[in-house]
């Protein structure tokens, strides 16, 4: 999808991003190497083509930080397939309180589509810790994380970096018309939760919580399988939700054998 887009310049956007495809102008080549297209003027269509050629480099070079950059938050979704293999799902878990106000994250769930590790407060979550587990990955896949989860691990570990794309699917699944909690996207698609997990929520993580700090081996067991299936749930969603996005935009109806 991403080869697709053209929305990626500055000044043109979804609408005569199809007009391009509708054209037969479906990719960044077909883009450099066309001569005159009749609604580009011939002063900007240089520009275009240094931008498409850079981020071909880019792209080539698996460059993820300048595409984080020259993309606008809300098309980081186009960016997923390309960058799958090396996507992290991440989710986390706090005392439900806001930062500045007692609050502080208790778990940092990781899963990179193979295996689910986590940081637990107070034994292996810091900031060194959570830039390595970061480190290495092209694409950030969250579940309302742009508002919530990102913006409180930088409050709370200001210097950890998040500078990858970021598919939040949140609010993929409100570009689609689907509203709700991660609980409620689950149900409509059918993801299965763990019998024992089933049915707690963000109130029972903070509860557990507090038995785990008093000891409680039971609760953290319970918190950190709660947490295991907020998180590694995501990959099966995020497929859904790429899919959809992607047929949203209309180029399957032009795309031909050869392009991606």
């Amino acid at each position: 999808m991403i080869r697709n887009t053209f929305s990626i310049l500055n000044g043109i956007g979804e609408k005569l991003e199809r007009r391009l495809w509708k054209d037969g102008i479906l990719t960044w080549s077909d883009f450099i190497h066309a001569g005159d297209i009749h609604f580009i003027s011939p002063e900007r269509k240089p520009s275009f083509d240094g931008s498409l050629s850079t981020a071909a480099r880019k792209l080539e070079e698996r460059d993820a930080t300048f595409f984080a950059r020259s993309i606008r938050r809300r098309e980081h979704w186009r960016l997923f397939e390309i960058f799958k293999d090396n996507a992290l799902y991440l989710d986390i878990e706090t005392n439900g309180l806001q930062p500045g106000r007692g609050g502080y994250v208790t778990v940092v769930g990781l899963y990179d589509g193979f295996d689910w590790t986590c940081l637990v407060a107070g034994e292996s979550l810091t900031a060194d810790n959570l830039n390595r587990a970061l480190s290495g990955y092209k694409c950030l896949v969250t579940f309302y994380g742009a508002s919530f989860d990102v913006p409180f691990l930088q409050r709370t570990f200001p210097e950890v970096r998040f500078d990858i794309p970021h598919f939040d699917l949140c609010f993929a699944a409100k570009r689609l018309g689907i509203s709700g909690g991660l609980k409620k996207i689950e149900t409509l698609f059918e993801v299965q939760r763990g019998e024992e997990v089933r049915g707690m929520d963000g109130y029972d993580a903070v509860r557990l919580w507090e038995l785990a700090k008093r000891g409680n081996d039971e609760a953290k067991r319970l918190l950190l399988s709660y947490n295991r299936e907020d998180t590694v749930n995501l990959r099966t969603i995020a497929d859904i939700l790429y899919r959809r996005l992607k047929q949203s935009t209309g180029i399957e109806e032009h795309l031909v054998c050869g392009h991606t």
